[in-house]
């Protein structure tokens, strides 16, 4: 091979990774997380668990994606590792429907409808359809199919380039003795396994292993020990996300690696064992890519089936290798929040959206202790209250660091969207917090200093707590379910309370001149009403936000304004809302 044959076999082959690695991304993103979604819940039946990391990889042409999304599970406390250990399983049988569509492009033959079936012959069609949707066509999903259809277009087209650019190496010598040296099944095993390491992608390396056989110099007996390694190569990739994890994360990552390497030493072994007394024939054949494939996927599958019933013991082994501690129950931290998470974007922004959903949850739950302590104090909700309220501070700064972390990810113009409005729901569910915090600390002092309101004004207060946790529910249903009817009671009920607060101030005004109520109770119950008026203004940026499609301040403060102007639904509740807590006048 000469200077310019190798830059062919260099540009050939990083047109290849490229492509792989753009089809893989596009897939995923155009799965918009649901893959991962599924992954996450549906694992409870081993079988089932096999199936289905068999399919997630297939779809996202990468195992070592998959297991990186496992190990983060495991991390987060969303799986056990029992669960584990059939969806890695699984994802190794997903990744040989990579090989088999690679060895496509060995079709040879002189009937035309079979040459079509070689990718060298559809696949510019499928550019040039990619390339339309992507320049021409103004929508998301069509995009996102045409940056599929260009990925999968250059990956043969690179692994077309590798091909033509190694067949003049079949008549150097040095070339087939380097092959044939491969035979020795140690040597195959570690350059397998040391090339999958580097590139990080099992079907990445075994295409190029297919595009190796275009020489013609690779047998079957050669290629083999390779695939063994490229197995356990493979497990690098899980092993390095597993570095900064906690200990069943690690042992994830360990049982990816103790079954290829079990399986491969087993395989290895017993295949080897037959050879040296039957003398397998097919060995000295030359390989192609359909057998390689067939090796890919005859190992792979064999191997979960045989070790499958014994998980178990992948299981202890990997709880051998790392020990149980004491204070192991510690690590499982049960957030969603991984960073392994970031690299499929699409299930990462599905992720925020819980941790956002238990962020509301707990602001619902300190405004439910706020309307039971004004009714009679309690010592340990005003705790609760004050925890909810720290909780929340931590959580917004996470949640905050990683949106931030997310939004510069590849994401589609609705997951933007999406993280966008998010991040403003964030910080008014944490101003929600910190009033509910104040209320409660109100609570406290007003208990301590041992005076108390008048029949009416516990009765006003009465009313505006309860109108507020009424909006604080809407809002948490609204935001929680995606429930825009739900969002629409927001606006007309958070008016109503501000005209309650009003009545409110007027009316003490009215006890105060009469001497019926002190200056220091006043204050309180001012204090008290003013975070609850503010309480609800937040609830009202929140339900704008589900209910416009606008994603800056301005556009969702006209639409609200729209809303209030023009919508016959607000009148409507708004009239009855004013019914439903209307105040006594004094």
């Amino acid at each position: 091979m000469d200077f310019f044959g190798l830059l062919s076999m260099m540009g050939g082959l990083a047109l290849f990774l490229y492509g792989m690695k753009t089809m893989g991304d596009a897939l995923s993103k155009m799965a918009g997380g649901r893959l991962e979604q599924v992954l996450e819940r549906m694992t409870n039946h081993p079988v089932k668990a096999v199936l289905l990391g068999a399919g997630v990889t297939a779809v996202i042409q990468s195992s070592s994606a998959t297991t990186v999304m496992v190990v983060g599970f495991v991390n987060s406390g969303i799986m056990k590792l029992t669960q584990a250990v059939s969806v890695i399983m699984g994802a190794n049988v997903g990744t040989t429907v990579t090989s088999w569509i690679l060895s496509l492009s060995g079709i040879e033959s002189g009937n035309f409808f079979v040459k079509l079936l070689k990718p060298s012959s559809f696949s510019p069609v499928l550019a040039l359809i990619g390339v339309i949707l992507v320049m021409f066509i103004k929508n998301t999903k069509k995009n996102d199919v045409g940056t599929i259809l260009i990925g999968f277009a250059v990956l043969m087209f690179g692994m077309d380039t590798m091909s033509g650019a190694v067949k003049p190496l079949a008549d150097v010598p040095e070339f087939t003795a380097l092959f044939t040296a491969f035979e020795n099944p140690v040597l195959g095993m570690i350059v397998g396994a040391v090339l999958t390491a580097v590139i990080q992608s099992s079907s990445a390396s075994v295409g190029i292993l297919q595009a190796m056989c275009a020489t013609g110099s690779v047998t079957v007996g050669a290629a083999l020990p390779v695939i063994m390694g490229q197995n356990i190569g493979t497990c690098v990739t899980a092993l390095l996300s597993g570095v900064g994890a906690n200990r069943n994360a690690r042992r994830a990552s360990l049982v990816h690696l103790y079954f290829n390497l079990i399986g491969t030493v087993v395989f290895m072994a017993v295949f080897y064992a037959a050879n040296h007394f039957v003398q397998f024939a097919f060995l000295s054949n030359t390989a192609n890519g359909a057998v390689i494939a067939m090796i890919h996927s005859v190992f792979n599958i064999v191997t979960t089936v045989v070790l499958l019933p014994a998980s178990g013991l992948l299981v202890k082994l990997a709880y051998f290798t790392i020990p149980q501690s004491e204070d192991e129950t510690l690590e499982i931290s049960g957030k969603v929040l991984d960073e392994r998470f970031l690299e499929r974007p699409a299930f990462a922004v599905a992720q925020c959206k819980t941790a956002v959903c238990d962020m509301a949850q707990l602001i619902l739950k300190a405004m439910s202790l706020c309307v039971f302590v004004q009714e009679k104090y309690d010592e340990n909700a005003v705790q609760t209250i004050m925890e909810i309220e720290q909780e929340v501070d931590s959580g917004e700064d996470e949640l905050l660091s990683y949106l931030t972390k997310l939004s510069v990810k590849p994401l589609s113009e609705q997951d933007s969207k999406t993280i966008n409005q998010f991040s403003r729901c964030i910080t008014d569910f944490e101003r929600i917090s910190d009033y509910t915090k104040g209320i409660a600390f109100a609570q406290k002092k007003l208990y301590k200093s041992k005076e108390k309101f008048s029949k009416k004004a516990t009765a006003e207060a009465r009313l505006i707590y309860e109108a507020t946790l009424e909006i604080v529910e809407c809002t948490v249903s609204g935001f929680i379910h995606e429930d825009k009817e739900m969002a629409l009671r927001v606006d007309p009920l958070a008016d109503v309370i501000s005209r309650i607060k009003k009545d409110i101030r007027k009316n003490h005004n009215k006890r105060l001149e009469k001497g019926k109520c002190s200056v220091e109770l006043g204050m309180a119950l001012t204090d008290m009403v003013t975070s609850l008026e503010r309480i609800a203004k937040h609830c009202s940026n929140i339900a704008e936000e589900q209910m416009a499609s606008e994603t800056d301040r301005h556009a969702l403060h006209q639409y609200a304004r729209n809303v209030k102007e023009k919508n016959v639904s607000y009148q409507e509740l708004f009239e009855g809302y004013a019914e439903k807590y209307s105040l006594e006048k004094t």
